[in-house]
């Protein structure tokens, strides 16, 4: 090679952009998009982080670790996946439910990707099957839909007495009109009154528990949604100062202080989707990592 060909190679290399070098990590690294706020989901990062690490993986050490948050917006999801794959992610780790999976799966469907998701996977479409999710999604399926009702029903339990029961849900769920309709047939079975409130915002849940104390509700089902799983604090202490008994979908409200809940962990749930993506860093395929049911 003659010398001035030989500078003008380095030249040229030196010209690449950025994001043509960024897309080439020194480590393999870990994608996570998620639909709501960063610091309410900070707990469970935290459980997909000593998942990888149970399988090896430390951040900063032998692998990297980069988030996308739609804060709500869920139009801004597909955008944000695309920067995820453009950063030269290994794997995609999902938090939010639906949206991210639709957005994610629309993205890519070579690069793996591991879903937490409070919906039937397979209803979804997302998967084909829990036993064989095949291409490259699997992950961790809540299946809160199906408690709902177990929920109304040891609500109604605790609360023999009440005939009003509010039920508040945010219609921005993609779920929100099955959870409706499971609610609606649910509380016709169990002989209650139910009076549905919705909300999507901080403001829109102190309303919502305005309106249930006017309407005399004597007890409150708070669907199961990501939004709300951020919202923790200002339900329990709503619920607590008009001294409401509440059902709650997941074990980190009570354990937060609130009444009671009926369903699975979610920090176990994010931290199984660590391990699961951890065991596809170490070249397994998604295929071998099932859908699982917590």
């Amino acid at each position: 090679m003659r010398r001035r060909d030989f500078i003008q190679l380095l030249g040229s290399a030196a010209a690449w952009p950025p994001t043509a070098r960024a897309q080439q990590p020194s480590m393999p690294m870990v994608g996570s998009l998620g639909s709501v706020s960063p610091a309410p989901y900070a707990p469970f990062i935290a459980a997909i982080k000593e998942g990888l690490q149970q399988t090896g993986y430390v951040e900063g050490r032998n692998v990297a670790f980069e988030s996308r948050w739609a804060e709500g917006q869920y139009d801004r999801l597909p955008q944000q996946a695309i920067e995820l794959i453009n950063r030269g992610v290994a794997v995609i780790i999902l938090a939010g439910g639906g949206p991210t999976t639709a957005a994610a799966k629309a993205a890519t469907a070579t690069i793996p990707i591991v879903f937490v998701t409070g919906d039937d996977p397979v209803k979804s479409g997302a998967v084909p099957s829990l036993n064989r999710p095949g291409g490259n999604l699997t992950g961790v399926s809540l299946l809160t839909l199906a408690m709902e009702t177990k929920r109304l029903q040891l609500l109604h339990e605790l609360t023999p007495n009440v005939a009003i029961i509010a039920i508040v849900v945010n219609p921005k769920n993609p779920q929100a009109d099955e959870q409706l309709q499971e609610l609606q047939a649910a509380a016709r079975t169990l002989g209650v009154q139910p009076e549905f409130l919705t909300a999507s915002t901080p403001k829109e849940i102190d309303a919502a528990f305005a309106s249930l104390v006017e309407r005399r509700a004597g007890a409150l089902h708070m669907a199961a949604d990501a939004f709300f799983n951020t919202r923790r604090g200002q339900f329990i202490v709503l619920s607590a100062r008009h001294a409401l008994p509440t059902t709650f979908p997941y074990r980190e409200f009570p354990a937060a202080g609130g009444l009671m809940s009926y369903g699975p962990s979610l920090e176990d749930a994010y931290q199984q989707a660590g391990i699961y993506a951890g065991r596809i860093l170490r070249g397994e395929k998604p295929a071998r990592c099932r859908s699982s049911r917590q």
